[in-house]
């Protein structure tokens, strides 16, 4: 059994040494201790597996044979090839980071654009994620990350993924979400928590003055409502910046003596504005998604798990924004189910501080 301290040579089969590598992971959440030794491994090309965004007309272009300056000429095909035997046989690891992620007691999710190639012309799929975090009350747990991938964002979607789960789902308000909680769910129904970023988003968007003035007061005209609706929600986000890390607790605590008072308040002084405006004002928006959803916005004043925002989730898509200018659309709907294997892989390594570019190509080198 490896310890803290010791050096890691990994032996065995490719899938076995990536099932004791995730094992580690979870046994071991400080395993930055462990010392890597690559001792014994030969340098494949297959085994360079990186998170750089390339395509593989890129990787094609730019790969070199093993040992030379030589550009290596390396079909397409063959490369896409090499990427679905490495997600097969990573498949037992994908279960166990989804185990371990839907084992949480709360979870972060959302979803993403992603184009696939289908029939000669592009379709907009999406990629889903599912964040487990504990690190902000306190947890324990490694984090991990999960994601799926879909040729469409109908809500049957994110139910498959969640048809088992029965804890706190953290998510913004998208109506594919709601059987899950259904209170007649056959199973029991999720704990709805909604993202307070998103609802700030909305009055931030008719209050943003640096915006206004860069387009030389041409754009919207500041509406004060909403400009006072945003110095009112970053006082609560002010309040959780100083008990991030604290136990779920010590959260609720700090929560009902100092944001409860400021939630209230907020909620009356909605309801009130409401009354003076007409149904043609761009800040009702904005205002009606909080007000139709208060019990679900309000939950985390009672349940110091809950996290103010969605942000874990949306981080975890970052990278896939930014990512798909460059490799532009996945190539099937399979190329983007092993693109979903990949990022979970990768974006669970990096969540527990693994140098990610290291460790692929240790334990991804054949025998």
């Amino acid at each position: 059994m490896i310890r803290p301290g010791d050096s890691w040579s990994p032996q065995g089969s490719f899938v076995d040494r990536l099932q004791r590598f995730y094992f580690y992971l979870l046994c071991y959440p400080h395993y930055g201790e462990l010392t890597f030794s690559p001792a014994g491994l030969t340098p494949a090309e297959h085994a360079s597996l990186r998170w750089t965004h390339s395509s593989a007309c890129t990787s094609r272009s730019t790969a070199r044979a093993p040992g030379s300056n030589a550009r290596a000429s390396t079909c397409r095909s063959t490369l896409a090839d090499q990427v679905g035997h490495g997600t097969f046989a990573l498949a037992p690891i994908f279960e166990l980071i989804e185990k371990h992620a839907f084992a949480a007691e709360r979870l972060h999710g959302d979803d993403t654009t992603i184009r696939i190639l289908a029939k000669g012309k592009c379709t907009t799929g999406r990629i889903w994620v599912y964040v487990r975090d504990d690190k902000p009350f306190a947890g324990t747990a490694p984090p991990a990350a999960v994601y799926y991938a879909s040729s469409d964002r109908r809500g049957e979607h994110p139910q498959k993924h969640l048809v088992g789960y029965q804890g706190i789902l953290q998510a913004d308000c998208y109506s594919g979400l709601n059987p899950l909680f259904d209170e007649r769910r056959k199973d029991r129904p999720l704990t709805p928590a909604f993202c307070m970023a998103h609802a700030r988003r909305g009055f931030f968007e008719l209050a943003d003055i640096e915006m206004n003035v860069r387009n030389g007061g041409k754009g919207k005209p500041i509406s004060p409502i909403a400009l006072e609706a945003v110095k009112r929600l970053d006082a609560l986000f002010e309040i959780e910046r100083g008990i991030n890390g604290k136990t779920a607790a010590e959260r609720r605590a700090v929560r009902q003596e100092k944001s409860k008072p400021l939630f209230d308040e907020l909620h009356a002084w909605l309801l009130r504005e409401r009354e003076t405006l007409s149904r043609s004002s761009e800040v009702l928006k904005p205002m009606n998604y909080m007000l139709n959803r208060w019990d679900d916005f309000a939950r985390f004043l009672d349940d110091g798990r809950i996290c103010l925002t969605n942000n874990a989730a949306e981080r975890a898509l970052r990278g896939v924004a930014v990512g798909r200018r460059n490799w532009t659309f996945a190539g099937s709907e399979r190329g983007a189910e092993r693109c979903a294997v990949m990022l979970t892989m990768i974006t669970t390594y990096r969540l527990n501080d693994v140098d990610t570019d290291t460790i692929l190509q240790l334990i991804a080198m054949n025998d």
